[in-house]
């Protein structure tokens, strides 16, 4: 607002420009006089500005390695009583976070060496009756052993997890136990289109998996598609499956 006034009260000066997008013109002045002289700031703005030099030094003292849990307990120990959740909004508002122990887990990796169906659902993730259009995703959950891998295949229609499997190791095998397991589930599935993430290079070939898909076609004698996306930062739900033949 105060950058809008500035720029146009040349022309139309400021009270009728304040008039026209409904602010005082005392609060534009008021503003204006804080930037001259920052006493004229309120108290909580002073207190603000005053922690988050001394958040910064913490911070930058440790190695950057600081979350706010810890910079707040160095904080209590030098005498700046402050609440935690306030030195949380202040490293948020600078952009500070800690480090954080343990590794990444990654769940996809593409291989943009393969080929990929189009997407059959056009970003259009709805279905009118059960077993029209499935999703599929994979996530990892930390546990106090590692990491395990959780694939699920989700029903759009309702919203309703219609397989899924655990393992400690991302592969193929995963996800296609828990295709299986929906198939077995849901065993009326003619006309369904399956819908799926890139493919990643972690997972087997594509001949094994359409393979491996197929034989689940044929053994419970139902007819889906199975399709692959393009992209793996906008699917609601998706992992990597193969297309496999009706």
């Amino acid at each position: 607002m105060v950058t809008f006034v500035d720029s146009n009260k040349a022309e139309y000066r400021v009270e009728p420009i304040c008039n026209e997008i409904w602010i005082a013109p005392s609060s534009y002045y008021e503003h204006k006089a804080r930037e001259r002289d920052p006493d004229r700031l309120p108290d909580r703005i002073k207190w603000d500005m005053r922690l988050e030099l001394d958040i910064q030094r913490v911070w930058k003292d440790n190695f950057r390695v600081y979350g706010a849990r810890k910079v707040w307990r160095q904080l209590l120990r030098e005498g700046i009583g402050v609440a935690r959740c306030t030195v949380e909004r202040l490293m948020k508002r600078l952009g500070m976070q800690g480090v954080r122990r343990g590794k990444k887990c990654w769940t996809t990796i593409a291989d943009d060496l393969l080929d990929r169906p189009k997407d059959k659902v056009n970003r259009q993730f709805v279905a009118a009756r059960p077993n029209q259009l499935w999703v599929a995703d994979i996530t990892f959950v930390a546990t106090w052993t590692g990491f395990v891998y959780v694939a699920f295949i989700t029903d759009v229609f309702a919203r309703y997890i219609v397989g899924w499997r655990v393992s400690r190791s991302l592969r193929t095998d995963l996800v296609l136990d828990a295709l299986e397991q929906a198939l077995w589930f849901r065993k009326e599935t003619a006309g369904l289109i399956h819908h799926s993430d890139r493919q990643p290079g972690c997972q087997q070939s594509i001949p094994q998996s359409a393979e491996s898909i197929w034989f689940y076609w044929q053994h419970y004698q139902t007819r889906y598609e199975a399709q692959q996306v393009t992209t793996r930062t906008t699917c609601p739900g998706s992992i990597p499956l193969i297309a496999a033949p009706l």
